[in-house]
């Protein structure tokens, strides 16, 4: 079992900036990657960025050059740092964890953290 707890959402200004972090317990050293979706009311969870065991990172097309996926692992910690937001970047946050597929699907990620609210004003 692996919990996950999500936190750093709020609400800032067009073009400001969010740090949101995720602390991992239990089998931690089991993920194979750690992901970061966001789901929008009224559409579907979209893979953000994912960081697989590897360090090697991964980031959706609207969010490359403005966030950034690390982890920490003496801290069990994965953040995304998350810079120039726009109001399309509104949504409930979640972190992810996947135990054996390093993949980009909601089916790939076996546990889920409650989620964490960003809204971007204009």
């Amino acid at each position: 079992q692996v919990q996950l707890a999500e936190s750093g959402g709020g609400l800032v200004q067009a073009g400001g900036s969010l740090r949101l972090s995720c602390v991992a317990s239990g089998r931690t050293s089991s993920t194979a990657a750690m992901g970061w979706f966001r789901q929008a009311p009224g559409k579907q969870r979209d893979l953000v960025a994912r960081i697989s065991w590897n360090g090697i990172t991964y980031y959706a097309d609207s969010v490359k050059g403005r966030f950034t996926i690390s982890r920490d692992n003496a801290k069990n910690t994965v953040y995304l740092q998350m810079n120039s937001l726009k109001p399309e970047d509104t949504a409930v946050y979640y972190c992810a964890a996947a135990l054996s597929r390093v993949g980009t699907l909601i089916g790939d990620y076996n546990y889920w953290g409650q989620g964490t609210q960003v809204t971007v004003s204009s």
